[in-house]
């Protein structure tokens, strides 16, 4: 696979295919994460005195219908003050402005008002393909999406590579799937054990333990036999949570933090054998086997809270967690959304080794599967 070291991109026009899906409110962008990851490949191709053109999506809008609200203008305002130049806002695929002008910076505006994005219209990926000689890819959190602007444009185009976010992202999530250091541990946190059982069965072929959260966590404690009284766990998933429990690298907590409602009401912390029927398990108390099990790691995986974190009632277990991994000596990713605003909340960001920008992206690759973008580049390598 061809990545911007291996090619020539002096002068030349790079359409950049980002993920710049950040949050926005009131017209500002309340957080730069994924704008600032995209500076290494920015900054690469500015000094090698290329012309860009940035290519995202911005939220679920209706195809051929633009709107203020899912606009990329406020991306491109908070683009300019990351990039210390001025980012041009370009409308439209056939506007003649594309890589002309003052700026070296342009982006279009939200891919996904073009119709054909969503369905991979290889019309549409033709026509980004062809606004300029090298198609880079470098949007890692959309990798796993079959779409126009992240796998029609780089089959069509007459070059590609991979960024330099993107090959970043392969090369740590590589490291962590097959080359990585024991101990091994993989902390998978979430609301259902189905969304994640993949992920979970690919894990327990390589890691040597298995910490469980959130609502993952109360379907193996289900599956062991305790009282989870009202909590959210997956029935239809006992069956399977009873045969990893079998092979012997989960690890259920021994104590948790309980309440009859989610606002807080009669919060109490005991043994997962005492839960009565009109309680939610809500959180975790981490200790000391966990404690002891994350520092002796060679290799840390992290997907998901251990508790509803967002209630400070219910934060102690996946903060603990954090600052756990946050002192451990080896080589911890960390992938997802709640996760990263559980680290961004709790602990130094670069505390963690690495911290992959995808989600749906980030478990699929960890799952074993090729992702479609990825593949995609593979295939014009030759």
């Amino acid at each position: 696979m061809n990545n911007l070291s291996t090619l020539n991109i002096n002068n030349k026009n790079l359409v950049i295919r980002v993920d710049m899906n950040v949050p926005i409110k009131g017209g500002k962008v309340l957080d730069a994460t994924r704008i600032e990851a995209c500076l290494p490949t920015i900054r690469y191709a500015l000094e090698k005195d290329a012309k860009i053109l940035l290519i995202s999506h911005l939220g679920r809008p209706t195809e051929g219908m633009p709107t203020e609200e899912f606009s990329l203008k406020p991306v491109a305002i908070k683009a300019s003050e990351v990039f210390g130049q001025n980012v041009d806002l370009i409308e439209s695929i056939d506007d003649s402005r594309i890589f002309k002008g003052s700026s070296s910076i342009q982006i279009l505006e939200n891919i996904r008002f073009f119709e054909g994005e969503k369905n991979n219209s290889s019309e549409l990926g033709l026509s980004l393909s062809k606004l300029g000689d090298i198609y880079v890819f470098d949007a890692f959190g959309t990798a796993h999406r079959e779409q126009a602007s992240t796998h029609s444009a780089i089959i069509n185009s007459k070059e590609a590579c991979a960024g330099i976010l993107l090959q970043q992202e392969i090369d740590a999530l590589t490291k962590a799937l097959n080359k990585s250091e024991r101990p091994y541990t993989a902390i998978i946190g979430g609301a259902k054990v189905s969304t994640k059982l993949e992920l979970i069965n690919n894990i327990n072929e390589k890691a040597d333990h298995i910490i469980v959260g959130g609502g993952i966590a109360n379907t193996f404690i289900k599956a062991a036999g305790y009282e989870v009284g009202t909590s959210l766990f997956e029935e239809s998933m006992i069956d399977v949570a009873k045969d990893l429990l079998e092979k012997g690298k989960v690890i259920l907590p021994k104590h948790i933090v309980t309440s009859k409602t989610f606002e807080g009401e009669d919060v109490q912390q005991k043994a997962i054998s005492n839960v009565g029927k009109d309680e939610m398990i809500l959180d975790q108390i981490v200790n000391e086997e966990i404690e002891r099990v994350i520092t002796y790691s060679k290799t840390i995986l992290w997907n998901g809270p251990l508790g509803v974190f967002e209630n400070s009632l219910f934060s102690n277990g996946t903060k603990n967690l954090s600052e756990i991994i946050a002192k451990s000596d080896g080589f911890s990713i960390a992938g997802g959304g709640e996760t990263l605003s559980a680290i961004n909340k709790y602990i130094n960001k670069d505390d963690v080794s690495y911290c992959s920008t995808g989600g749906g992206a980030f478990l699929e690759f960890m799952e074993g599967k090729e992702l479609p973008s990825i593949q995609a580049l593979k295939s014009k390598f030759k």
